[in-house]
């Protein structure tokens, strides 16, 4: 859902774009309406032309940023609203809301002046101002219409049936009073109309964000099926290739073979071994059960349950910790934690090629864990560290990944309260930064400091 979909929340972008023009259109035609009928019906003797020269400019720049909207929607794709897009919208729309509150102005000086009772629609564009425009302008607005509100007690056109008749007071103090009652509803509207775009815009926000982490729980839900259904599959072939490996190794027992057939047994003994464990874990639910298997552990036990089952730990390097950060006490689901950190570990030798390493180093700072993972690969780009974590999405070679060991990971970490976030360098590497709380950690300077995410040279 986009941010701002809603009608009339702030700040203005193509969707309350729309609105806005629906509105300005509504304006001209209320405001010929009420011309005809003065003019025309009632007999009032208004300067006819330059209320009419005044509606069409409304008009005019009306027609104008409604070419400018189809436009933008014509050039954009569907979903996409950039930033730089927003940041225009923004300004057509404090453009033409301070058009508009000049055109009024002039409009009611024309008219009668504050005497006028269509005055009062300076309220409804200060309302309209402060859910569309960001604060700053919407209080730029306000500050408008008072000025504006200012000049029309000091002076107008006078109309007939609309000027200050003889019994009422004229004095300067009715005249300071009327320009201090104007300017404290402008104020008081202004103020309590962006509150409360703001807090809706609040909620919205943190609407949007439950329905996504509802979805991200509907699709965890469904790979969690998938994987214990390919789990359960998976058993049977995989046991009957066990066993035939076996037989096949008994039947070799007495016989003369070369050492390459040996190797070869061994490393498809090594490779089921391998399997079982995958899925072992396959049908822990992708970590949903292991994740109610709370244990008291360390940090030091962490890592090195972490490294069991590593692949090529030869090319993984443990940096050493003082004690403080070894021995840090911690009570979370250990086997899905380190599962989520070796999928970190793997993706690291993945992209490091045959030849790259993986370096690991924990510290502990403002009450948190942070486990750093550095690899020496090529490093992504912002589109696909924008993507990092989605499910079935992977920068790997075909045949290599199915995109979901990020997915997992981030969600066990989520879900502990923790977070997991990536810095890359194009032709350095990426690094890995997974946040886990640690309530028990006393707040305050760092025990070791956090090492630095590094930078190209």
């Amino acid at each position: 859902m986009n941010p701002y979909s809603l009608p009339f929340i702030a700040p203005a972008h193509l969707g309350t774009s729309a609105s806005l023009l629906r509105l300005r259109w509504f304006a001209v035609f209320g405001q010929l309406a009420t011309v005809v009928v003065a003019d025309f019906i009632a007999g009032v003797q208004i300067p006819l032309s330059p209320l009419l020269a005044l509606i069409a400019i409304t008009a005019v720049t009306n027609g104008v940023y409604a070419v400018w909207l189809r436009s933008v929607n014509h050039s954009k794709q569907p979903g996409d609203a950039g930033h730089l897009e927003i940041a225009e919208a923004d300004r057509m729309a404090t453009a033409l809301m301070m058009v508009d509150l000049v055109t009024l102005t002039v409009m009611l000086y024309l008219a009668g002046g504050i005497d006028n009772p269509f005055s009062l629609f300076y309220f409804v564009n200060l309302a309209v101002g402060g859910v569309i425009l960001q604060p700053r302008w919407a209080w730029v607005l306000a500050a408008m219409a008072v000025v504006g509100s200012g000049l029309l007690i000091v002076g107008s056109y006078p109309i007939e049936g609309f000027g200050r008749s003889e019994s009422r007071p004229g004095s300067a103090l009715y005249s300071l009073g009327l320009f201090v009652a104007y300017a404290t509803c402008a104020s008081v509207v202004t103020y309590f109309v962006t509150r409360t775009a703001a807090e809706l815009t609040r909620s919205e926000r943190q609407l949007r964000e439950t329905q996504s982490s509802h979805a991200q729980t509907l699709r965890l839900e469904g790979l969690t099926t998938l994987a214990a259904g390919a789990a359960h599959e998976l058993a049977t072939p995989l046991s009957t290739i066990d066993v035939i490996a076996r037989e096949l190794d008994r039947h070799l027992q007495g016989c003369e073979t070369p050492a390459s057939v040996r190797e070869d047994l061994r490393l498809i003994d090594h490779q089921l071994e391998m399997c079982k464990q995958i899925l072992r874990r396959m049908r822990g639910a992708a970590g949903d059960s292991m994740i109610s298997q709370w244990n008291h552990t360390t940090v030091g036990e962490l890592i090195d349950c972490a490294l069991e089952g590593v692949r090529d730990p030869d090319r993984v390097d443990v940096t050493d910790g003082p004690d403080a950060v070894e021995q840090q006490s911690l009570w979370l689901p250990q086997e899905a934690v380190a599962q989520a950190i070796r999928n970190l570990i793997h993706n690291g030798l993945d992209a490091g090629g045959s030849a790259g390493r993986v370096t690991l180093d924990a510290c502990l700072a403002g009450g948190q864990l942070e486990l750093h993972i550095r690899d020496s690969g090529r490093g992504m780009t912002n589109e696909e560290l924008g993507r990092a974590g989605e499910p079935f999405f992977t920068t790997k070679e075909p045949g290599r990944g199915m995109g979901l060991g990020l997915f997992l990971t981030r969600n066990v970490v989520t879900r502990l309260g923790g977070g997991l976030k990536f810095e890359s360098v194009p032709g350095v590497g990426t690094e890995a930064i997974v946040v886990l709380p640690c309530p028990s950690i006393n707040l305050g300077p760092p025990t070791r400091p956090c090492p630095p995410i590094r930078q190209a040279h």
